[in-house]
Formats: C-alpha cells, sequence, structure tokens
C-alpha cells in the first residue's frame, strides 16, 4: 500500500522505548530495571505475573558434539506460586523504591499469553491495586469485562495513571481489521498495543502496512509480531508513526524469530538507519 506524499512528508520523530522485564523475583526485576536504565529505555515494563513463576534449575543436555549445554523448559512448563504467596500491596512498594524508570504495570492473563495462577476478579485486584498506588502507566487489555475495564479506565485517569489498551493473540488479522480496531479503539487508552504471533514473515507484512495505513492519522498505538518478522514493526517504529516499542535485555542471536529485538540493537539500527 502507497500512500499520497502528503502523508508521508514530515519530520519523523522517536518512539518511546520499553524494555519488558523478564525477572521472576522482585531482585531479579529491580536489577533488570537498572540495566535497561543504561541501556537508554524510556521505560520498563513490570510483568507482575511473572513474580508467580518459580524459576526451575537449567537441564544440562550433551549435544552431538559432545558439549554440555544448559536448557530451561518452556515457561509454560515451569511451576507457580500461589496468588496468597505474592504480598502485592509489600511488592509494589518495594518495585516503586527501587525502579528509576516509569513503569508499565503488566498483569498478564493466560489467556493473552501470561502466567497469572489466579481467576479474573483476584487479577483485576491486583491491577486496581497498581492504579491506586501511582504506577505511571497501567496495561488494560481490551477483553477485560467491558462495565469492570471501564471502572478500572475511570480510576486510572483519576489517579493520573496513563493506560495501555492491549490486545494479544495468535495469527495476523487482516489489515482492514488490524486498521479498525485501532481507530475504534483509540479512546479506550492513552496508548493501543497490539500483538499477535506470526507464523511467517508473510503475516508480519501485514502489520507494517497496517502501520503505514495509520501513519498520519494521530492515533498513538504500538504493534508488533511475535514470531519471524514480528521485529519488522520495532525496527521501523519512527518511520512507522509508532508511538511505543517493546524492547528486550536478552541478546540470544535468534531473537529475531520470536520477533523480539535487543534494545541496544533497536537504538543502533535506528542510527544507522538514520532515523
Amino acid at each position: 500500500m502507497v500512500k499520497d506524499e502528503s502523508q508521508v512528508a514530515g519530520p519523523m520523530s522517536d518512539p518511546l522505548v520499553c524494555v519488558s522485564l523478564d525477572g521472576c523475583t522482585v531482585k531479579e526485576v529491580i536489577d533488570e530495571a537498572a540495566r535497561a536504565n543504561l541501556g537508554n529505555a524510556d521505560l520498563v515494563e513490570v510483568r507482575f505475573d511473572r513474580l508467580y513463576l518459580v524459576r526451575p534449575k537449567a537441564e544440562e543436555v550433551e549435544g552431538e558434539d559432545g558439549e554440555i549445554r544448559k536448557i530451561m523448559p518452556p515457561e509454560d512448563e515451569w511451576s507457580r506460586l500461589a496468588v496468597a504467596d505474592v504480598n502485592t500491596a509489600e511488592v509494589i512498594e518495594e518495585l516503586k523504591g527501587g525502579i528509576p524508570l516509569p513503569v508499565i504495570f503488566t498483569c498478564r492473563s493466560v489467556s493473552e499469553g501470561g502466567f497469572f495462577p489466579g481467576d479474573e476478579d483476584e487479577r483485576c485486584g491486583i491491577l486496581e491495586d497498581a492504579i491506586s498506588s501511582g504506577v505511571s502507566y497501567v496495561d488494560l487489555e481490551l477483553s477485560i469485562e467491558e462495565g469492570k475495564r471501564q471502572e478500572m479506565h475511570d480510576a486510572a485517569k483519576a489517579a493520573d495513571v496513563k493506560i495501555i489498551a492491549s490486545v494479544h493473540g495468535e495469527g495476523v488479522p487482516s489489515v482492514e481489521d488490524i486498521v479498525s480496531q485501532i481507530e475504534q479503539n483509540a479512546d479506550k487508552g492513552d496508548t493501543v498495543k497490539m500483538c499477535w504471533t506470526t507464523e511467517s514473515q508473510q503475516e508480519s507484512l501485514k502489520l507494517v502496512e497496517a502501520s503505514w495505513s495509520l501513519k498520519g492519522e494521530g492515533h498513538d498505538f504500538a504493534l508488533m509480531g511475535l514470531g519471524p518478522g514480528g521485529d519488522w514493526t520495532r525496527l521501523h517504529a519512527p518511520v512507522l508513526d509508532q508511538s511505543l516499542v517493546y524492547a528486550t535485555l536478552q541478546d540470544d542471536f535468534r531473537l529475531g524469530d520470536r520477533g523480539l529485538v535487543n534494545i541496544k540493537d533497536l537504538r543502533n539500527a535506528w542510527i544507522l538507519m538514520e532515523y
């Protein structure tokens, strides 16, 4: 899809860069936040649902070359704490005291790729606690029951907490559907974030085309994929007019296969491409 010249012209501005933290303990999260700060992140995402994960010991496996490698099982196979095992108020205060950057507070449900072990009422209660604490941003999925979400939306606005209105799903919709979802939900948050798993680079092209269609329309949005080509919208976010990009501290050389990008690599790519 090609837009006319008036939709392409104009100076580009760097999106905010958010590092999504992978820690499973308060100490790990605070340590990662300090590294993200040194890496020039604008803000960090605290995945509160990850604090219920119990990190197992890596299994030692001998490769065909005889070399011993440490392999971790998939995260969805890790043991989890009970909801009552994490003191929400206490942990939030610890995180507030230890993180030097603005925070996007997220507590992701299993249905949208997260790890929270409790029910929806318990999860919403944690999000409400985060709002009451005065966190910088709160991630409120659009899948939350409409009445409950409106209550939290109003509470966040009253507390001057910005809202990330998010969607996470399997398979990328059509370009027209993506654009429509962004436009229809623009009033549901300060930024609309949509992320889908991608099975192929062809699917990821739909994310790029949708971003291009939204360019210059005045929406604050973040589109991305998890899978082949899912990092294209992250790498080219400035020219695609995206307002927020999620990066990682991970430096695995196969990150691109998962649609992820290291924050240092992201910043360097923007310099090299003169964004």
